[in-house]
């Protein structure tokens, strides 16, 4: 079964910087593309970013674009998400998942990725 662990979160003050990562359970990273996701409270989880497996392609949600950055190390077998300029609005709890090549370009609208959902970080930004 396919699993991540997501580790990082904490509470930042608006306009500060973290980085979550994302970390392969029992399998191989290499094989999948990764995407991260976020759900705030009282609303739909929603996929923010992505990176393939096959050529490292980031893709990301309108909303995070030009403040997040995707990466993965394979050697690491972990995918990290550097958070920067973070807003009051992305307070939430924070997923990785392995998805599909097709899903990763639309990551916005996966709503159920090829792996499990893990425990999640929470992310709290606040003055």
């Amino acid at each position: 079964q396919l699993q991540f662990v997501e580790s990082g979160g904490g509470l930042v003050q608006p306009g500060g910087s973290l980085r979550l990562s994302c970390a392969a359970s029992r399998f191989t990273l290499d094989y999948y593309a990764v995407g991260w996701f976020r759900q705030a409270p009282g609303k739909e989880r929603e996929g923010v970013s992505c990176i393939s497996n096959s050529d490292g392609n980031a893709y990301y949600a309108d909303a995070v674009k030009g403040r997040f950055t995707i990466s993965r190390d394979n050697a690491k077998n972990t995918v990290y998400l550097q958070m920067s300029s973070l807003k009051l609005e992305d307070t939430a709890d924070y997923y990785c998942a392995a998805v599909s090549p097709f899903e990763c370009r639309h990551i916005e609208v996966v709503t159920t990725p090829l792996s499990s959902w893990g425990q999640g970080t929470q992310v709290t930004v606040s003055s």
